[in-house]
């Protein structure tokens, strides 16, 4: 689709919001989805006059990561960019990766020993507090600078996530990436041995056994994170960024380095929130509105809570939001849109397939098919259900950006 889009791009001075509720879909409890079970005045009188539907962020049934549904919503076919959360996170944190590298995800996390085997307790360690993630990689960080010869960058992340970069003397190979993930994904289990999926990613799974093995011995007696997880090994893609693809001055507000990571790799300006609250996001918009064409601004708590399970929080969530929508209609934006990157029911605790609300705000639409923003609503309007890499190519129509396609 980009290479059409590219084609057919029309400049002008129209601005683009687009607000992701992460993990914004979800199930009923007790009848009602959270988005249903919220009161969101402000977001139903968007969707009563505006464009409504459900995107699929891979495909039917299959339940994305963060990651690869983001790079959708971006435009970028998931399926042909597999990119692990590793590189996400590492540019996220500001570090650099380079052709040189294999950049990896982690998590603390708890386990028990039974003899000399950990079996995990908590894969989030509690979700420690990031001022102690800070003390705790910073015991490891002193301790291991290389191993056989690759060199180890390691830095914390927010609670208990860090990311972790090995450099190679030299370029790795394609497929050098290809190293499974060690969180088990369920407690009570022991953690999975980082398994070469392929000849090339022998050396990489080697040096991240060691560097376990290594750690486990550093941090054994820390009372809670006592342990490392690591997850979404990647090396660096290749892609085409927002302002060749879209011919978009793109900017990026996020708090949780992922995201900053994700928006980075296709060529955004990662902006600086002064602290998590989307308050802070809000003015962040409001004092670089004047400078770019889109923006991009991420809410994350929609997803922790329903990873917690916690239905009411979730809710809570969306419905700060909504208080704020006036806000950013005070801007005027030519196109706002409000989705979610994928569903994360509480009832689930987890990701899920499930189509993900969507709503475009737009002088351009028909509007008056759907009474309110959440899913059964959504499916009543005018977009219908449709591939999140198709997003794009709706926002820029709506914002006037794309000219007739043939004569």
């Amino acid at each position: 689709m980009q290479g059409i889009l590219s084609r057919i791009l029309q400049p002008n001075n129209t601005k683009i919001v687009l607000c992701v509720l992460d993990g914004l879909g979800g199930l009923p409890l007790n009848g009602k989805t959270e988005l249903e079970a919220a009161s969101t005045p402000n977001l139903d009188d968007l969707a009563k006059n505006g464009a409504s539907g459900l995107h699929i962020p891979v495909a039917p049934g299959i339940t994305p990561g963060s990651g690869p549904a983001h790079l959708g919503l971006f435009g970028y076919d998931p399926l042909k960019f597999e990119i692990g959360r590793g590189i996400l996170e590492a540019l996220g944190l500001g570090m650099e990766v380079t052709r040189n590298d294999i950049a990896i995800r982690g998590n603390f996390a708890s386990v028990k020993y039974e003899g000399e085997v950990p079996i995990v307790t908590d894969r989030r360690a509690g979700r420690i507090s990031t001022e102690e993630n800070k003390r705790i990689t910073s015991k490891i960080v002193n301790e291991i600078h290389e191993i056989d010869g690759v060199k180890i960058r390691m830095d914390s992340g927010m609670e208990h996530r860090f990311a972790l970069v090995f450099t190679f003397p030299e370029p790795v190979e394609g497929g050098a990436d290809n190293v499974s993930d060690t969180d088990p994904q369920i407690v009570g289990r022991k953690p999975i041995f980082p398994n070469a999926g392929c000849k090339e990613a022998e050396h990489v799974s080697t040096i991240a056994e060691k560097f376990i093995k290594h750690v486990s011995r550093i941090i054994r007696d820390e009372p809670v994170a006592n342990y490392i997880l690591l997850r979404g090994f990647s090396r660096h893609p290749n892609l085409t960024p927002y302002s060749d693809a879209y011919g978009l001055r793109a900017g990026c507000i996020a708090t949780y380095p992922m995201y900053r990571g994700v928006s980075k790799l296709v060529g955004m300006e990662v902006l600086e929130v002064a602290d998590n609250s989307i308050r802070s996001e809000i003015e962040t918009l409001k004092r670089h509105y004047e400078e770019f064409d889109f923006f991009y601004l991420h809410i994350k708590k929609t997803d922790s809570y329903g990873e917690d399970g916690n239905f009411d929080a979730k809710v809570g969530v969306i419905e700060e939001f909504d208080s704020h929508v006036p806000e950013i209609l005070k801007l005027n934006p030519d196109v706002l849109v409000v989705t979610g990157d994928h569903s994360t029911p509480s009832v689930m605790k987890s990701h899920s397939w499930h189509p993900v609300p969507f709503l475009l705000s737009s002088s351009n639409v028909r509007g008056g098919n759907s009474s309110g923003f959440y899913e059964r609503e959504c499916l009543k309007g005018e977009l219908g259900i449709f591939k999140a890499t198709e997003a794009m190519t709706l926002i820029l129509s709506h914002a006037g950006r794309l000219q007739k396609f043939g004569p």
